[in-house]
């Protein structure tokens, strides 16, 4: 199993302390989370896009090119890229440039999007913002995979025999299709051979399982080899600690914090103790035993071979939050590299058709982000 950590980049005051830092110390906030995930060893790091309140996730290609320059192994998300808000034209630029300063590290998945705000800023609309994922999609790859590209597309302007540049560093690039709640992301994933991202965060297990085993039907239904179908899954919390009852102690202000904001909100709690949301969530709240066994009654449901875990301390203090991330990498991560496989390809980056990929210099800072030797892909679905 593969293990990412992943921010939304959330501008909010504490849960706990209701201290809220500045625009420009978040950002440093989600920077550090980086470099602390790539020290810990985790697999990679995800950043996700939204273009509305409380959120600072409006550029993730500017803030991924920053942590690109600061890592050299990691490998780097978005989570997710809302093509229904974008012109595919110029997201593919950004993100083929993005991969070419990554060094082949980039992994991208990408969604409609949620939140009503956002979509009201682009000017898309709850009846077209479904299609309007799928078009983008369907000419973001064909804009990754061909050097000139003719196309009438619905909601963009057409193009004829046109180039775009840069031209990618990753051929293929891999792309995952988030799925919350509807059955489009996961069949749009099936239909194009590629990998699903599982939000898990919100809900009991069963509707995401559902979602899960549609996607795999659907897979077959496509002629797609089911061997190759891979699945990714989200969690609604993290605190390791070394015993349960410490864990419990340690996340409880967080809980009531959370609860206190949808009380604000006026929104109905799903899970309205902490002890009904460790139970039945997908939190990640126990010790290390108790988180390895939850990791793998939903691997039984789901069968993810990558899982993420939030990036950042949500209501913990920093020095809980790091013991807590070196604690499961030290006792949980060991046991599910073990147990549960890894995804159908190889993780290390692919290199470019036109170049091989370079071994990082140790003393150039100028090589921070450029990945060590990596093998050539498989057969394996890669996505775009």
């Amino acid at each position: 199993m593969k293990l990412i950590a992943i921010t939304l980049i959330v501008h909010a005051p504490d849960p706990v302390t209701g201290a809220q830092p500045s625009t420009h110390e978040r950002f440093r906030q989600v920077v550090r989370s980086a470099v602390l995930a790539e020290e810990l060893g985790f697999d990679g790091f995800g950043v996700g896009e939204r273009h509305e309140r409380p959120f600072l996730s409006s550029a993730p290609t500017v803030v991924l090119s920053h942590i690109a320059a600061l890592t050299r192994r990691i490998r780097l998300f978005t989570a997710v890229t809302t093509l229904s808000l974008l012109d595919p034209v110029r997201a593919y630029e950004d993100y083929a440039t993005l991969d070419h300063l990554a060094g082949g590290r980039l992994e991208l998945i990408i969604g409609k999007g949620n939140g009503s705000a956002q979509r009201e800023l682009f000017h898309v609309t709850p009846e077209d913002q479904w299609e309007r994922n799928a078009e983008s999609y369907r000419l973001f790859r064909e804009i990754w995979r061909n050097d000139r590209v003719t196309a009438a597309p619905r909601f963009r302007p057409a193009l004829e025999d046109a180039e775009v540049w840069p031209r990618p560093y990753q051929r293929p690039i891999r792309v995952w299709h988030g799925s919350a709640t509807s059955r489009e992301s996961a069949d749009l994933a099936a239909r194009h051979g590629d990998p699903l991202f599982s939000a898990n965060v919100t809900n009991p297990i069963e509707p995401y399982a559902g979602l899960i085993r549609h996607y795999r039907e659907r897979w077959e239904a496509y002629g797609h080899d089911p061997r190759l179908a891979a699945v990714g899954a989200g969690t609604a919390g993290l605190y390791a600690a070394p015993t349960s009852q410490q864990a419990l102690a340690g996340y409880r202000p967080v809980f009531e914090g959370y609860l206190a904001l949808q009380r604000r909100l006026g929104v109905e709690p799903v899970f309205p103790t902490l002890e009904d949301f460790v139970e039945r969530s997908s939190a990640l709240v126990g010790s290390p035993q108790q988180i390895v066994d939850k990791v793998h009654r939903y691997h039984e449901q789901f069968g993810h071979s990558v899982l993420h875990v939030s990036a950042e301390p949500g209501g913990l203090s920093d020095t809980r939050h790091r013991a807590s991330l070196e604690l499961f990498q030290a006792e949980v991560a060991p046991v599910l590299r073990r147990d549960i496989p890894d995804p159908p390809w190889p993780w290390a980056p692919v290199a470019p058709d036109d170049s091989p990929v370079a071994e990082p210099d140790p003393a150039g800072a100028d090589a921070a982000s450029l990945p060590a030797g990596a093998e050539p892909a498989t057969s394996a679905p890669q996505g775009v």
